[in-house]
């Protein structure tokens, strides 16, 4: 069982920044890759970014590319979004989510991530 605990959103202007934590319970957290992914009102669950075990591979989505960094602290069990140059259509609810079973299912199917967290909300005025 993994237990993911996300913080950092909060109520920002557009430009400003904001970086969220994802803190993961359990043993073995080098050991499997890791995703963000948000879900803006009325829409569905979006892929945001994934890292490897290792923190050797990352990938976002295009929307995010080159504003939003993700990074992990094995030591730490955590994943961090480095979220910068915030956008109105940044807001929406952000989730952790970890993938622990190794399957043919691409990185940005939400369907391929074993647990997820609560959620933390940010939200970016204009």
């Amino acid at each position: 069982q993994v237990q993911l605990v996300e913080s950092g959103g909060g109520l920002v202007q557009a430009g400003d920044s904001l970086r969220l934590s994802c803190a993961a319970s359990g043993r073995y957290f080098s050991s499997y890759a890791m995703g963000w992914f948000r879900q803006a009102p009325g829409k569905e669950r979006e892929f945001v970014s994934r890292i490897s075990g290792t923190g050797r591979t990352t990938y976002y989505a295009d929307s995010v590319k080159g504003r939003f960094t993700i990074s992990r602290d094995n030591a730490k069990n955590t994943v961090y979004l480095q979220m910068d140059s915030l956008k109105p259509e940044d807001t929406a609810v952000y989730y952790c989510a970890a993938d622990t079973i190794i399957d043919g299912r691409t990185y940005s199917n939400a369907g391929k991530y074993d647990y997820w967290g609560q959620g933390t909300q940010v939200t970016v005025s204009s």
